[in-house]
Protein backbone atom coordinates (compact mmCIF):
# COMPACT_ATOMS: atom_id res chain seq x y z
CA UNK A 1 0.00 0.00 0.00
CA UNK A 2 3.04 2.68 0.99
CA UNK A 3 3.98 2.24 -2.57
CA UNK A 4 0.92 3.73 -4.38
CA UNK A 5 0.65 7.35 -5.01
CA UNK A 6 -2.62 8.96 -5.47
CA UNK A 7 -3.14 12.54 -6.77
CA UNK A 8 -6.18 14.59 -6.22
CA UNK A 9 -6.84 17.96 -8.12
CA UNK A 10 -9.76 19.72 -7.10
CA UNK A 11 -11.24 22.67 -9.30
CA UNK A 12 -12.42 25.27 -6.90
CA UNK A 13 -14.13 28.75 -7.60
CA UNK A 14 -11.43 30.37 -6.43
CA UNK A 15 -8.58 28.08 -6.62
CA UNK A 16 -7.01 24.95 -7.87
CA UNK A 17 -5.03 22.37 -5.72
CA UNK A 18 -3.26 19.28 -6.67
CA UNK A 19 -1.91 17.02 -3.42
CA UNK A 20 -0.16 14.52 -4.29
CA UNK A 21 0.26 11.50 -1.52
CA UNK A 22 0.25 7.90 0.35
CA UNK A 23 -1.16 6.17 2.92
CA UNK A 24 1.47 5.17 5.20
CA UNK A 25 0.90 3.05 8.74
CA UNK A 26 2.45 5.00 11.40
CA UNK A 27 3.33 3.49 15.20
CA UNK A 28 0.37 2.56 16.37
CA UNK A 29 -0.29 0.67 13.38
CA UNK A 30 -2.94 3.14 12.09
CA UNK A 31 -2.86 4.74 8.66
CA UNK A 32 -2.38 8.25 7.85
CA UNK A 33 -1.88 10.12 4.85
CA UNK A 34 1.44 11.12 3.61
CA UNK A 35 1.49 14.74 1.34
CA UNK A 36 4.47 14.18 -0.68
CA UNK A 37 3.48 17.46 -2.78
CA UNK A 38 0.63 20.30 -2.70
CA UNK A 39 0.47 22.72 -5.61
CA UNK A 40 -2.07 25.86 -5.96
CA UNK A 41 -2.59 28.40 -8.63
CA UNK A 42 -5.38 31.19 -7.57
CA UNK A 43 -8.49 31.35 -10.25
CA UNK A 44 -10.15 34.16 -10.88
CA UNK A 45 -11.96 33.30 -14.17
CA UNK A 46 -12.60 30.09 -14.90
CA UNK A 47 -15.17 28.58 -12.34
CA UNK A 48 -18.35 29.90 -11.66
CA UNK A 49 -20.47 28.73 -9.04
CA UNK A 50 -18.66 25.78 -8.94
CA UNK A 51 -18.93 25.20 -12.89
CA UNK A 52 -16.26 25.47 -15.77
CA UNK A 53 -17.43 28.38 -17.73
CA UNK A 54 -13.74 29.11 -19.26
CA UNK A 55 -11.48 26.11 -20.33
CA UNK A 56 -8.32 27.73 -21.24
CA UNK A 57 -8.07 29.95 -18.01
CA UNK A 58 -8.77 26.49 -16.06
CA UNK A 59 -6.57 24.48 -18.48
CA UNK A 60 -3.57 26.86 -17.59
CA UNK A 61 -4.03 26.81 -13.98
CA UNK A 62 -4.53 23.06 -13.74
CA UNK A 63 -1.17 22.84 -15.61
CA UNK A 64 0.54 25.46 -12.98
CA UNK A 65 -0.73 23.20 -9.56
CA UNK A 66 0.14 19.91 -11.19
CA UNK A 67 3.88 21.18 -12.04
CA UNK A 68 4.18 22.53 -8.61
CA UNK A 69 2.87 19.10 -7.03
CA UNK A 70 4.98 17.43 -9.34
CA UNK A 71 8.22 19.12 -9.16
CA UNK A 72 7.38 19.14 -4.87
CA UNK A 73 6.94 15.24 -4.73
CA UNK A 74 9.54 14.18 -7.59
CA UNK A 75 6.67 12.81 -9.60
CA UNK A 76 5.49 12.65 -12.89
CA UNK A 77 1.85 12.90 -12.51
CA UNK A 78 -0.61 11.58 -15.41
CA UNK A 79 -3.59 10.14 -12.88
CA UNK A 80 -5.90 12.48 -11.17
CA UNK A 81 -8.62 12.11 -8.73
CA UNK A 82 -10.82 15.14 -9.95
CA UNK A 83 -13.35 17.24 -7.93
CA UNK A 84 -16.66 18.28 -9.38
CA UNK A 85 -19.57 20.71 -8.09
CA UNK A 86 -21.61 23.38 -9.57
CA UNK A 87 -25.03 25.33 -8.23
CA UNK A 88 -26.74 22.70 -11.45
CA UNK A 89 -26.15 19.49 -9.34
CA UNK A 90 -28.92 17.24 -8.19
CA UNK A 91 -29.93 14.69 -6.19
CA UNK A 92 -32.27 12.46 -7.09
CA UNK A 93 -33.97 9.55 -5.84
CA UNK A 94 -34.70 6.50 -7.38
CA UNK A 95 -34.92 2.78 -7.37
CA UNK A 96 -34.23 -0.24 -9.18
CA UNK A 97 -34.00 -3.82 -9.59
CA UNK A 98 -32.62 -7.22 -11.25
CA UNK A 99 -34.11 -10.65 -11.17
CA UNK A 100 -31.09 -12.96 -10.57
CA UNK A 101 -30.88 -16.01 -13.28
CA UNK A 102 -29.61 -18.58 -10.54
CA UNK A 103 -31.89 -18.72 -7.09
CA UNK A 104 -29.79 -21.31 -5.64
CA UNK A 105 -26.29 -19.12 -5.34
CA UNK A 106 -26.15 -16.11 -2.55
CA UNK A 107 -26.09 -12.91 -4.10
CA UNK A 108 -22.41 -11.86 -5.13
CA UNK A 109 -21.10 -8.35 -5.76
CA UNK A 110 -21.42 -8.49 -9.36
CA UNK A 111 -25.08 -8.99 -8.98
CA UNK A 112 -24.46 -5.25 -7.20
CA UNK A 113 -22.47 -4.21 -10.05
CA UNK A 114 -25.17 -5.17 -12.49
CA UNK A 115 -27.54 -3.17 -10.53
CA UNK A 116 -25.60 -0.07 -10.70
CA UNK A 117 -24.33 -0.44 -14.09
CA UNK A 118 -28.43 -0.95 -15.40
CA UNK A 119 -29.29 2.57 -13.49
CA UNK A 120 -26.37 4.43 -14.77
CA UNK A 121 -28.80 3.78 -18.04
CA UNK A 122 -31.39 5.16 -16.00
CA UNK A 123 -33.46 7.83 -18.57
CA UNK A 124 -32.82 11.74 -17.37
CA UNK A 125 -33.09 14.67 -19.84
CA UNK A 126 -30.20 15.35 -22.75
CA UNK A 127 -28.56 17.91 -21.06
CA UNK A 128 -27.78 16.07 -17.94
CA UNK A 129 -25.46 13.45 -16.87
CA UNK A 130 -25.78 11.04 -14.09
CA UNK A 131 -22.71 11.30 -12.05
CA UNK A 132 -23.17 9.00 -9.38
CA UNK A 133 -25.54 6.14 -8.49
CA UNK A 134 -24.68 5.32 -4.52
CA UNK A 135 -27.43 3.11 -2.88
CA UNK A 136 -29.45 3.67 -0.08
CA UNK A 137 -31.32 0.43 1.25
CA UNK A 138 -31.23 -2.32 -0.63
CA UNK A 139 -34.28 -4.72 -0.94
CA UNK A 140 -34.08 -9.01 -1.38
CA UNK A 141 -37.06 -10.82 -2.39
CA UNK A 142 -39.33 -8.01 -0.92
CA UNK A 143 -37.53 -7.92 2.75
CA UNK A 144 -37.04 -4.31 2.32
CA UNK A 145 -34.20 -2.04 4.61
CA UNK A 146 -31.57 -4.62 4.14
CA UNK A 147 -27.92 -2.98 4.76
CA UNK A 148 -26.04 -5.48 3.26
CA UNK A 149 -26.99 -8.42 0.41
CA UNK A 150 -24.34 -10.26 -0.53
CA UNK A 151 -24.26 -13.41 0.88
CA UNK A 152 -27.95 -13.83 1.16
CA UNK A 153 -30.16 -15.84 -1.17
CA UNK A 154 -32.36 -14.71 -3.38
CA UNK A 155 -34.04 -13.95 -6.64
CA UNK A 156 -34.76 -10.08 -7.10
CA UNK A 157 -32.17 -7.78 -5.95
CA UNK A 158 -33.09 -3.82 -5.62
CA UNK A 159 -32.71 -1.00 -4.19
CA UNK A 160 -33.41 2.41 -3.13
CA UNK A 161 -30.94 4.99 -5.13
CA UNK A 162 -29.56 8.37 -4.80
CA UNK A 163 -28.92 9.37 -8.58
CA UNK A 164 -26.63 12.70 -8.54
CA UNK A 165 -27.11 14.21 -12.05
CA UNK A 166 -25.40 17.43 -13.17
CA UNK A 167 -25.23 19.56 -16.70
CA UNK A 168 -23.74 17.17 -18.96
CA UNK A 169 -21.87 20.25 -20.54
CA UNK A 170 -20.26 21.11 -17.50
CA UNK A 171 -19.11 17.23 -16.53
CA UNK A 172 -17.65 17.37 -20.58
CA UNK A 173 -15.78 20.88 -19.62
CA UNK A 174 -14.22 19.55 -16.29
CA UNK A 175 -12.80 16.14 -18.54
CA UNK A 176 -12.15 18.45 -21.22
CA UNK A 177 -9.96 20.50 -19.50
CA UNK A 178 -8.32 17.40 -17.76
CA UNK A 179 -7.37 15.75 -21.17
CA UNK A 180 -5.87 19.54 -22.58
CA UNK A 181 -3.31 18.77 -19.55
CA UNK A 182 -2.31 14.94 -21.07
CA UNK A 183 -3.75 13.80 -17.88
CA UNK A 184 -5.68 10.75 -17.10
CA UNK A 185 -9.12 10.81 -14.82
CA UNK A 186 -8.85 8.13 -12.98
CA UNK A 187 -12.07 9.10 -10.39
CA UNK A 188 -14.47 12.12 -11.01
CA UNK A 189 -16.08 12.52 -7.30
CA UNK A 190 -18.18 15.30 -6.25
CA UNK A 191 -16.55 17.79 -3.77
CA UNK A 192 -18.38 17.46 -0.55
CA UNK A 193 -17.97 13.47 -1.08
CA UNK A 194 -14.54 13.69 -0.97
CA UNK A 195 -14.30 16.57 1.55
CA UNK A 196 -16.20 13.92 3.69
CA UNK A 197 -13.55 11.01 3.26
CA UNK A 198 -11.34 13.46 5.03
CA UNK A 199 -12.98 15.50 7.73
CA UNK A 200 -15.80 12.73 8.63
CA UNK A 201 -15.27 10.05 10.95
CA UNK A 202 -17.43 6.61 10.74
CA UNK A 203 -18.84 7.21 13.86
CA UNK A 204 -20.13 10.41 12.88
CA UNK A 205 -21.93 9.24 9.60
CA UNK A 206 -23.67 6.03 11.41
CA UNK A 207 -24.81 8.71 14.16
CA UNK A 208 -26.48 10.96 11.44
CA UNK A 209 -24.34 14.09 10.01
CA UNK A 210 -24.42 16.80 7.77
CA UNK A 211 -21.25 18.02 6.58
CA UNK A 212 -21.66 21.69 4.90
CA UNK A 213 -18.31 22.94 2.61
CA UNK A 214 -18.68 26.48 2.13
CA UNK A 215 -16.32 27.22 -0.68
CA UNK A 216 -15.35 30.11 -2.84
CA UNK A 217 -19.02 29.88 -5.29
CA UNK A 218 -20.79 27.25 -3.65
CA UNK A 219 -22.29 25.80 -0.10
CA UNK A 220 -22.31 21.73 -0.58
CA UNK A 221 -24.55 19.72 1.78
CA UNK A 222 -24.05 16.31 1.81
CA UNK A 223 -26.17 13.81 4.41
CA UNK A 224 -25.03 11.01 6.04
CA UNK A 225 -26.90 8.55 8.24
CA UNK A 226 -26.90 4.99 9.27
CA UNK A 227 -22.97 4.69 7.52
CA UNK A 228 -24.70 5.87 4.23
CA UNK A 229 -25.02 8.95 1.92
CA UNK A 230 -28.70 10.02 1.79
CA UNK A 231 -28.51 13.54 0.46
CA UNK A 232 -26.74 16.30 -1.41
CA UNK A 233 -27.44 19.27 -2.52
CA UNK A 234 -25.34 22.39 -4.07
CA UNK A 235 -26.18 26.24 -3.41
CA UNK A 236 -24.77 28.75 -5.28
CA UNK A 237 -24.00 31.55 -2.30
CA UNK A 238 -20.62 31.14 -0.74
CA UNK A 239 -17.40 33.26 0.36
CA UNK A 240 -17.29 34.81 -2.71
CA UNK A 241 -21.23 35.97 -1.58
CA UNK A 242 -19.75 37.79 1.84
CA UNK A 243 -16.85 39.14 -0.45
CA UNK A 244 -19.60 40.98 -2.71
CA UNK A 245 -21.82 42.13 0.44
CA UNK A 246 -18.42 43.55 1.75
CA UNK A 247 -17.40 45.65 -1.04
CA UNK A 248 -21.00 46.75 -1.53
CA UNK A 249 -22.09 47.46 1.97
CA UNK A 250 -18.96 49.04 2.40
CA UNK A 251 -18.09 50.93 -1.19
CA UNK A 252 -14.99 49.41 -2.25
CA UNK A 253 -13.12 47.67 -4.62
CA UNK A 254 -13.32 43.59 -4.76
CA UNK A 255 -10.22 42.87 -4.34
CA UNK A 256 -10.04 44.95 -0.82
CA UNK A 257 -13.10 43.10 0.06
CA UNK A 258 -11.84 40.07 0.19
CA UNK A 259 -8.18 41.30 1.83
CA UNK A 260 -10.58 42.54 4.18
CA UNK A 261 -12.71 39.03 5.12
CA UNK A 262 -9.58 37.11 4.87
CA UNK A 263 -7.39 39.54 7.45
CA UNK A 264 -9.92 40.88 9.99
CA UNK A 265 -13.77 39.15 8.72
CA UNK A 266 -15.41 38.09 12.17
CA UNK A 267 -19.17 36.37 12.21
CA UNK A 268 -19.45 37.96 15.36
CA UNK A 269 -19.96 42.06 15.74
CA UNK A 270 -19.45 42.12 19.41
CA UNK A 271 -15.77 41.02 19.01
CA UNK A 272 -15.12 44.46 17.63
CA UNK A 273 -15.15 47.94 19.28
CA UNK A 274 -17.66 50.49 17.20
CA UNK A 275 -14.52 52.80 16.88
CA UNK A 276 -12.67 50.46 15.19
CA UNK A 277 -11.75 51.08 11.65
CA UNK A 278 -9.38 50.06 8.83
CA UNK A 279 -8.10 52.62 6.48
CA UNK A 280 -8.42 51.52 3.04
CA UNK A 281 -6.65 52.23 0.11
CA UNK A 282 -8.40 55.19 -2.34
CA UNK A 283 -8.38 55.07 -5.99
CA UNK A 284 -5.19 56.98 -7.59
CA UNK A 285 -5.03 60.18 -6.22
CA UNK A 286 -8.12 59.77 -3.59
CA UNK A 287 -7.80 59.96 0.13
CA UNK A 288 -7.92 56.21 1.93
CA UNK A 289 -11.38 55.35 3.34
CA UNK A 290 -11.77 54.12 6.86
CA UNK A 291 -13.91 50.75 7.09
CA UNK A 292 -15.62 49.89 10.59
CA UNK A 293 -14.88 46.34 11.31
CA UNK A 294 -18.24 46.42 13.45
CA UNK A 295 -19.98 47.05 10.00
CA UNK A 296 -17.94 44.17 8.50
CA UNK A 297 -18.38 41.46 10.95
CA UNK A 298 -22.62 42.41 10.24
CA UNK A 299 -22.35 42.01 7.12
CA UNK A 300 -20.50 38.73 7.21
CA UNK A 301 -23.03 37.19 10.40
CA UNK A 302 -26.22 38.18 7.98
CA UNK A 303 -24.73 36.40 4.64
CA UNK A 304 -23.55 32.99 6.92
CA UNK A 305 -26.70 33.39 8.78
CA UNK A 306 -28.70 33.11 5.05
CA UNK A 307 -26.48 30.53 4.84
CA UNK A 308 -27.20 28.35 7.52
CA UNK A 309 -31.43 28.86 7.16
CA UNK A 310 -30.81 27.29 3.44
CA UNK A 311 -28.86 24.21 4.91
CA UNK A 312 -31.68 24.10 7.99
CA UNK A 313 -34.47 23.88 5.24
CA UNK A 314 -32.52 21.49 3.11
CA UNK A 315 -32.12 19.01 6.07
CA UNK A 316 -36.04 19.70 7.04
CA UNK A 317 -37.01 18.89 3.34
CA UNK A 318 -34.87 15.79 3.14
CA UNK A 319 -36.83 14.07 5.71
CA UNK A 320 -33.32 14.38 8.29
CA UNK A 321 -34.27 17.01 11.33
CA UNK A 322 -34.12 16.20 14.17
CA UNK A 323 -32.30 12.98 13.22
CA UNK A 324 -28.54 13.78 12.99
CA UNK A 325 -26.56 12.76 16.27
CA UNK A 326 -23.28 14.51 14.99
CA UNK A 327 -24.84 17.73 14.20
CA UNK A 328 -22.91 19.89 11.60
CA UNK A 329 -19.16 19.28 9.71
CA UNK A 330 -17.83 22.65 8.16
CA UNK A 331 -15.46 22.74 6.05
CA UNK A 332 -14.08 24.53 3.19
CA UNK A 333 -12.23 27.98 2.87
CA UNK A 334 -15.21 30.18 4.49
CA UNK A 335 -15.16 27.70 7.46
CA UNK A 336 -11.91 29.25 8.84
CA UNK A 337 -14.24 32.51 9.40
CA UNK A 338 -14.07 32.77 12.85
CA UNK A 339 -17.65 32.60 14.78
CA UNK A 340 -18.86 30.33 11.92
CA UNK A 341 -19.61 27.41 14.39
CA UNK A 342 -21.87 29.85 16.65
CA UNK A 343 -23.93 31.15 13.75
CA UNK A 344 -25.04 27.39 12.39
CA UNK A 345 -25.96 26.03 15.74
CA UNK A 346 -28.03 29.24 16.58
CA UNK A 347 -29.87 28.90 13.55
CA UNK A 348 -30.33 25.35 12.88
CA UNK A 349 -30.53 24.09 16.48
CA UNK A 350 -27.80 21.61 15.96
CA UNK A 351 -24.79 21.67 17.08
CA UNK A 352 -21.72 22.70 14.92
CA UNK A 353 -18.05 22.59 14.33
CA UNK A 354 -16.10 22.84 12.12
CA UNK A 355 -13.97 19.72 10.20
CA UNK A 356 -10.04 19.99 9.77
CA UNK A 357 -8.76 17.64 7.34
CA UNK A 358 -7.31 14.63 10.07
CA UNK A 359 -4.71 11.42 9.82
CA UNK A 360 -1.80 14.13 8.35
CA UNK A 361 2.05 12.48 8.55
CA UNK A 362 3.23 15.48 10.24
CA UNK A 363 5.71 17.53 7.84
CA UNK A 364 6.15 20.87 6.43
CA UNK A 365 3.05 19.84 3.59
CA UNK A 366 0.64 17.97 5.92
CA UNK A 367 0.68 21.94 7.97
CA UNK A 368 0.02 23.57 4.36
CA UNK A 369 -3.09 21.56 3.74
CA UNK A 370 -4.14 20.47 6.89
CA UNK A 371 -6.79 23.24 7.23
CA UNK A 372 -10.82 23.12 5.78
CA UNK A 373 -10.05 24.77 2.54
CA UNK A 374 -8.17 21.88 1.77
CA UNK A 375 -10.39 19.51 3.01
CA UNK A 376 -11.94 18.48 -0.72
CA UNK A 377 -7.87 17.84 -2.53
CA UNK A 378 -7.12 16.22 0.72
CA UNK A 379 -10.53 13.88 0.19
CA UNK A 380 -9.57 13.32 -3.24
CA UNK A 381 -6.52 11.80 -2.20
CA UNK A 382 -7.67 8.86 0.11
CA UNK A 383 -10.04 8.53 -2.86
CA UNK A 384 -7.59 6.53 -4.08
CA UNK A 385 -7.35 4.01 -0.37
CA UNK A 386 -10.99 4.37 0.35
CA UNK A 387 -14.17 4.36 -0.65
CA UNK A 388 -17.73 6.39 -0.25
CA UNK A 389 -19.69 3.16 -0.28
CA UNK A 390 -17.75 -0.11 0.92
CA UNK A 391 -20.71 -2.27 -0.53
CA UNK A 392 -19.92 -0.77 -4.10
CA UNK A 393 -17.36 -1.41 -6.55
CA UNK A 394 -17.55 2.16 -8.35
CA UNK A 395 -18.94 5.23 -7.94
CA UNK A 396 -18.55 6.56 -11.78
CA UNK A 397 -19.65 5.22 -14.42
CA UNK A 398 -17.40 2.98 -15.79
CA UNK A 399 -18.98 2.61 -18.94
CA UNK A 400 -18.37 6.49 -19.73
CA UNK A 401 -14.80 6.84 -21.51
CA UNK A 402 -12.68 10.15 -20.57
CA UNK A 403 -13.49 13.20 -22.97
CA UNK A 404 -12.28 12.45 -26.43
CA UNK A 405 -11.77 15.92 -28.58
CA UNK A 406 -12.66 15.84 -31.99
CA UNK A 407 -10.00 17.44 -34.21
CA UNK A 408 -11.55 19.84 -36.50
CA UNK A 409 -9.62 20.38 -39.45
CA UNK A 410 -8.37 23.91 -39.82
CA UNK A 411 -10.19 25.47 -43.06
CA UNK A 412 -8.44 25.58 -45.68
CA UNK A 413 -7.60 29.22 -47.25
CA UNK A 414 -6.70 30.33 -50.82
CA UNK A 415 -3.80 31.83 -51.83
CA UNK A 416 -4.15 35.53 -51.37
CA UNK A 417 -3.23 37.46 -54.55
CA UNK A 418 -2.90 41.27 -54.99
CA UNK A 419 -4.74 42.45 -57.33
CA UNK A 420 -3.33 44.55 -60.46
CA UNK A 421 -5.65 46.99 -61.55
CA UNK A 422 -4.92 48.19 -65.53
CA UNK A 423 -6.64 51.14 -66.58
CA UNK A 424 -9.89 50.14 -67.38
CA UNK A 425 -10.29 48.52 -63.60
CA UNK A 426 -11.98 50.92 -61.33
CA UNK A 427 -10.31 50.83 -57.91
CA UNK A 428 -11.87 48.37 -55.64
CA UNK A 429 -14.48 49.81 -53.63
CA UNK A 430 -15.96 49.00 -50.02
CA UNK A 431 -19.54 47.18 -49.89
CA UNK A 432 -21.88 49.27 -47.85
CA UNK A 433 -22.47 47.96 -44.79
CA UNK A 434 -25.29 45.08 -44.72
CA UNK A 435 -28.48 46.46 -42.61
CA UNK A 436 -28.58 44.49 -39.44
CA UNK A 437 -32.48 42.97 -39.16
CA UNK A 438 -34.82 43.24 -36.21
CA UNK A 439 -33.50 44.11 -32.92
CA UNK A 440 -34.21 47.00 -30.92
CA UNK A 441 -30.76 48.77 -31.21
CA UNK A 442 -30.87 49.07 -34.80
CA UNK A 443 -34.75 50.36 -34.62
CA UNK A 444 -33.56 52.62 -32.20
CA UNK A 445 -31.01 53.69 -34.85
CA UNK A 446 -33.21 54.20 -37.67
CA UNK A 447 -35.50 56.31 -35.58
CA UNK A 448 -32.76 58.60 -34.51
CA UNK A 449 -31.21 59.12 -37.53
CA UNK A 450 -33.07 62.32 -38.85
CA UNK A 451 -32.06 64.10 -35.50
CA UNK A 452 -28.77 62.36 -35.99
CA UNK A 453 -28.82 64.66 -39.57
CA UNK A 454 -30.01 68.24 -38.08
CA UNK A 455 -27.51 71.16 -37.61
CA UNK A 456 -27.61 70.89 -33.95
CA UNK A 457 -26.67 67.65 -34.03
CA UNK A 458 -23.05 67.30 -32.03
CA UNK A 459 -22.42 64.19 -33.99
Amino acid sequence: MGDKIVVGLDIGSTKVCAVAGRVVRNNKDQETLEVLGVGETPLADGVTKGSVVNVNNTVSAIRRAVAEASNQSNLNIHLVNVSFSGAHVLSVKSSGSITRSSSGDEIQVEDIDHLLSDMYRTSIPADKEIIHVLPMDFVVDGETNVNQPVGRNGVKLGADFQLITAQANAARNVRKCIMRNNLQQETMMLSPLASGLAVLTDEEKDAGVALVDIGGGTTELAIYYRGVLRHVAVFPWAGNSLTADIQSGCKIMPDQAEQLKKRFGNADPSEYNINEVVAVPGLSNRKPKDVLLKNVAVIIEDRLREIAALVQAEVIRAGYEGKLLAGIVLTGGTALVPGVEHIFSRVTGTEAKVGYPEHLEPNGRADLVGDPAYATAVGLVWAGYKTIDNRISFISDPARAAYIEEQTPAPVRPPYHNPVLSGRDKPLEKEPPKKEKGGFLSWLKEALQPIRGSETDPY
